[in-house]
Order: C-alpha cells, then structure tokens, then sequence
C-alpha cells in the first residue's frame, strides 16, 4: 500500500493483535498522508466522564454528563476530540464520511453543548509516523474498511468491534493475520 491512498475510514485490529493498546480496537482515521496517520480508538471507555470532561475546560456539562469519554489511544493523553453526526467546518477538523466529522475545537464543543446535539468524546489519540501505518497493515496488523456512522452513534461500544468486522463480511474467528509483534 502506497502513503497517501487510505482514506478516512476505519482501522480494525487483527483478531490476533496483542498489542495491549490496540487490541480488539476500532480506530476512526481522521487524517493520513505522507506525514503519517492520526485516528481515535471508538470502542473503549476511557477513564473519566464527558461531564468530568467539560467541567475540566468550563463548558456546561451536557444531559448525558454522566457517560464515559472514550480512549481515543495512547498518544497526547491530554488531547481531547469530539466526534457527532454533522459536518467541521473549515480547518477546524474533519468530515470522515457523510454524517461523521471530529474536532478538538473548544468552540464546537460549547456549541453541541449548547444546541443539544448528541456527540462523543475521546480522550488522547492514536498516532502512527510516515510509512508506519503503511507497514503495520501490509503485514497483517490492521484491516480497512470505510467508516460507518451507525457503527459510531448507534452500536453499544462493547458490539462495535464485530460489528466493524461484519462491514467487511468477517468475523473474528474467519480472520487470521499475522501482526507485527509490538
């Protein structure tokens, strides 16, 4: 695979990953180019709530201030990014597909807040160097497939990796890879 030629969608880890940060993960791919990759893990809770969330950068807690902020993966474990169904505007993120779009702009997040519209939260970001992405999925770390909002917005977080899986027609138990030892 070429740098350059993936396009946002998502990265799902070989059944056979044993890497304790990705294991059994999905991974939303925000950006990819020859500089490298950079996506945020949807399908583990992170470790604090979307209010403890937004009490921690004086926005008003929303009505599920009580649901879990993800863990988007193991790289800026400062960094935060909200994920809805809608459209970035500008450079202040990205637009996945139809219906997905992430940023970590303050401003967005005050303004789903305020307007009521349902979003997610990660907490950190999983980042890959130029090429890297490349060589972890030619030797069998990752498989591809392009995002699906449902997956996102709709399925219960413990369901999305075999639902992800499924896009591709696959289950785990069809799937052997070999990943790169991390």
């Amino acid at each position: 695979m070429k740098t350059g030629v993936l396009k946002p969608g998502f990265l799902i880890a070989s059944p056979q990953m044993r890497d304790p940060h990705f294991e059994k993960t999905v991974v939303l791919i925000c950006q990819y180019d020859e500089e490298g990759a950079l996506g945020v893990v949807i399908n583990r809770e992170g470790p604090v709530s979307i209010g403890a969330v937004t009490r921690e950068v004086n926005v008003a807690p929303p009505p599920d201030a009580d649901a879990m902020a993800w863990w988007g993966g193991p790289v800026g474990a400062g960094t935060c990014f909200v994920l809805w169904q809608g459209q970035a505007s500008g450079a202040e993120g990205w637009n996945i597909t139809e219906g997905i779009a992430v940023s970590q702009s303050l401003e967005r997040l005050e303004q789903l807040v305020q307007l009521g519209t349902p979003f997610h939260i990660t907490i950190g970001y999983s980042g890959w160097s130029a090429a890297q992405l490349d060589a972890e999925i030619e030797c069998g770390s990752w498989l591809y497939v392009e995002a699906d909002p449902k997956i996102i917005f709709e399925t219960p977080v413990e369901e999305r990796y075999d639902r992800a899986l499924l896009l591709l027609g696959l289950t785990a138990s069809m799937v052997w890879m070999q990943p790169i030892d991390e």
